[in-house]
């Protein structure tokens, strides 16, 4: 990854993913954050992993980063991008929603 693609997955990783460290692993801990996702063997699922990822990349320096986490960040943001497009059209339908909810444990709030 050259350093355009670096600043663009920064630029666009800081645009979309919209909850602070700490909103976001208060949001983890919570048994809707748990209850969506695809899990992998019944354990913990993609995307509530990814969130804790998010809250160690958004609490690193950003000189710090690493390809691996920059990758990741391209990665959250390819999901949010999807994700967003299939949600409720009707905003009462989204806020105690599955689809928030993943959403939510991937670092983005489609209510903020």
């Amino acid at each position: 990854m050259n350093d355009d693609e670096r600043q663009d997955a920064y630029e666009q990783f800081g645009d979309l993913v919209n909850l602070a460290p700490q909103e976001l692993e208060e949001w983890l801990e919570t048994d809707e954050s748990k209850s969506v996702g695809q899990k992998d063997g019944g354990g913990e699922s993609t995307g509530h992993e990814m969130g804790r990822r998010i809250v160690a990349i958004k609490r690193t320096k950003k000189a710090d980063l690493s390809d691996d986490d920059y990758e990741a960040m391209r990665k959250v943001c390819g999901y949010i991008k999807r994700h967003k497009a299939q949600g409720p059209e009707k905003k009462s339908d989204q806020k105690e929603s599955d689809w928030r909810y993943s959403l939510m444990n991937w670092g983005h709030d489609p209510l903020k």
